[in-house]
């Protein structure tokens, strides 16, 4: 195989995967951040010549499509949880869709996410919606990826919450009856790279991807706790209280949560009922339990080698 994947935002938490995935398989890669020396730890993962660097704003149209240039498929990883979501989810995807195109790519890959919705309350929702009507518009063979939460041991979900539960002899949850479907990072990236790589059979197609488990965000918390070691008193947050108060810019778990990321989670983050998922890609998703605590144990009190209080050395 010598096919040319450009991955935007190839540099972040899950296109880091996503490249691992396509050097396995032989590809070559090109990786655009809009500083590429984020991404340099990259390169001793492909062999000589088999990954490249390049500097673009996926807003920057002449910018993106010189990175594009050559490409056999392109991904789209980039995405933001606050900020401008139209400027980075619309105008971005719909930039690099339309590179894409023009420069003959075989494949597109647009990574958006379960709860996209032109009609979402969430600004986020919206603007992943109308990235995905941008996407198919410029490019009606592009494959559309949906995750839900993604779970690995560089995320800033289930590390934000071990760390809390970690030195929190109290531990308060916001919409803990909101649901989601925790997928692991690895599955995720197998499933993208097989739609680049691949188009003929995954083309022109919307994907969820959800893991085996639906959780609520209590029993998130819940089960986090328990596999650092950890039993805080759970203190669930009312509606009535978070609603408010992050409305008017306060902040949650000691770092700041927006109304827009509030707004969120008052949509479940599931599969929808029929939708195709992992199975298409001939993936069986690992369950959380399966896969965190081999990262998580760095929480722990003792941690991995240390004895527990009072055990004989």
């Amino acid at each position: 195989m010598d096919r040319l994947v450009t991955l935007f935002g190839g540099g972040g938490f899950l296109g880091r995967y996503v490249a691992q995935e396509l050097l396995r398989g032989g590809a070559r890669i090109r990786v655009v951040e809009r500083d590429p020396r984020k991404a340099w730890f990259l390169k001793p993962l492909g062999g000589l010549g088999q990954t490249q660097f390049a500097a673009a704003d996926i807003t920057d149209p002449a910018g993106v499509a010189r990175v594009i240039a050559g490409s056999d498929a392109v991904v789209n990883l980039v995405g933001i949880l606050k900020g401008r979501f139209d400027r980075i989810h619309v105008q971005g995807a719909r930039t690099v869709a339309e590179a894409a195109r023009d420069a003959g790519a075989g494949a597109f890959v647009q990574i958006s996410a379960i709860g996209a919705d032109p009609e979402s309350p969430s600004a986020y929702g919206r603007s992943k919606g109308e990235g995905e009507a941008a996407v198919r518009a410029a490019f009606p063979a592009a494959t559309i990826v949906c995750p839900s939460i993604i779970f690995g041991p560089e995320d800033g979900f289930v590390n934000r919450f071990a760390g809390l539960a970690q030195r929190l002899p109290v531990l308060p949850v916001v919409r803990g009856q909101a649901r989601f479907q925790p997928a692991y990072v690895g599955d995720v990236a197998r499933a993208i790279a097989a739609a680049a790589l691949d188009p003929a059979r995954f083309g022109g197609q919307t994907y969820e991807l959800g893991g085996p488990q639906v959780l609520t965000m209590r029993e998130l918390n819940v089960w986090i706790a328990g596999a650092i070691g950890r039993a805080p008193a759970i203190l669930d947050l009312p509606d009535e209280l978070v609603g408010p108060m992050v409305k008017v810019g306060g902040g949650l778990w000691g770092s700041p949560m927006t109304y827009d990321q509030w707004l969120m989670l008052t949509r479940d983050n599931v599969v929808s009922p029929g939708a195709a998922g992992f199975a298409a890609f001939g993936i069986a998703p690992s369950p959380l339990a399966a896969v965190a605590p081999a990262w998580l144990v760095r929480y722990r009190r003792h941690g991995r080698f240390a004895k527990p209080r009072g055990e004989a050395a």
